[in-house]
């Protein structure tokens, strides 16, 4: 279910659609109540009752009382005192006759005219909605990646200009996005070509340089190059529909085993006698790891701990390290690009995205990242993805 399916029970053309018949449901019974009344506010009449020689025996002005079994009466006062009902009964009809008069009554007329109304109205309100609903899925598409969804521009009227506005916002975004996919492509290749060159100079230089202007040479180009490779895969895993590498079946207890003795980190065991296995790209699992270890290694005073495990549906990655901890109003700006605490560039390095690569590759492989405070001082970082 979609945030949109979640804020509402019922779509938008079966609202508009049952407004159109509950107007005309309005409409109907005030009409109907208006005829009724006005049929109950028959105006007086003056019946007069003769004899047979023509004297008037009974004379006043009443009103007649509709009946539909017995016709319309006339209570009438004579002239003794009595009172006398004149009934005028309803016109028999034939075997076989068709009923005369005034056909149907006026609410049968009304009901028929709502049903014709809302038949009628059903087909055009589902028309204009489904315009809506077709914009309001291809905005959703959008939003979630897929830069590729344009509207259906047809039409003249305020949803087709809608619809052109959106595709020439979407089209700007793609052309900005495009060329900023260019601008690293070409950028990462430029920057390599001198890097290369250092490199081979280095090798090159006189056997009396110092060793410690090499080595920090050597550190730099390293940090260059880091930085270079950083900022292409952040590019690729910001852009949703950019190729990350083929989904494998990973075995991620070996894979954080691997990373812990090649970073000289402390690997507790599961309590889980199954080795916990996850579907993702092994390149970007490893990554991940690999920052998080290096980031804990960074800013630790003491050995860096990891402990994998299974909770639910999903498996936990958490590694704690004995540094001075992240502030809890830091802990959701550490995750940004280029973003470090105060005063951690100088004295620790990094190129400030490798935490931001963790994140991304969780969000890739639909799971979380988040920091928190270890047992016993310093931070531990919680990646947590789906497993088998």
């Amino acid at each position: 279910m979609t945030a949109w399916q979640s804020r509402t029970r019922f779509p938008l053309w079966l609202r508009i659609w049952i407004a159109v018949i509950a107007a005309v449901a309005v409409l109907t019974i005030m009409f109907g109540w208006l005829w009724r009344l006005s049929n109950e506010q028959i105006p007086e009449r003056e019946v007069i009752i003769r004899n047979a020689e023509g004297d008037v025996i009974g004379q006043d002005m009443t009103r007649p009382v509709r009946d539909p079994v017995r016709g319309v009466e006339f209570e009438v006062d004579m002239k003794d005192g009595s009172k006398l009902i004149v009934q005028l009964p309803p016109r028999r009809r034939l075997p076989g006759e068709a009923p005369q008069g005034r056909g149907p009554g006026v609410l049968w007329m009304l009901a028929i005219v709502a049903l014709a109304v809302a038949i009628g109205a059903f087909p055009i309100v589902r028309r204009i909605t489904l315009r809506l609903e077709e914009l309001r899925r291809g905005v959703e598409r959008w939003g979630e990646g897929d830069l590729s969804v344009r509207m259906n521009e047809q039409g003249s009227d305020e949803l087709a200009f809608l619809a052109q506005r959106f595709n020439q916002a979407a089209e700007r975004v793609d052309a900005l996005l495009t060329a900023h996919k260019s601008l690293l492509a070409n950028a990462s290749h430029e920057l390599r070509s001198p890097l290369a060159r250092i490199r081979m100079g280095i090798e090159l230089m006189a056997p009396d340089a110092s060793a410690a202007t090499a080595d920090e040479i050597r550190r730099n180009i390293a940090e260059l190059d880091q930085l270079i490779d950083e900022i292409l895969l952040a590019s690729r895993l910001d852009t949703k529909e950019a190729e990350i590498g083929t989904i494998e079946t990973v075995d991620l207890t070996g894979l954080v085993a691997e990373e812990c003795s090649r970073s000289d980190a402390e690997l507790e065991a599961s309590t889980d006698e199954h080795t916990i296995v996850v579907d993702g790209v092994p390149r970007l699992l490893r990554r991940a790891v690999r920052n998080l270890l290096e980031n804990a290694r960074r800013y630790s005073d003491g050995p860096v701990t990891v402990e994998l495990g299974r909770e639910g549906g999903n498996a936990v990655l958490r590694v704690n390290d004995r540094g001075p901890g992240v502030p809890p109003s830091e802990r959701e700006r550490i995750f940004d690009p280029f973003y470090r605490l105060p005063g951690a560039s100088e004295r620790h390095g990094g190129v400030g995205l490798g935490l931001s690569l963790v994140r991304s590759i969780a969000l890739r492989h639909h799971g979380t990242v988040r920091c928190e405070d270890a047992l016993g001082g310093g931070a531990s970082f919680v990646f947590r993805i789906p497993c088998h």
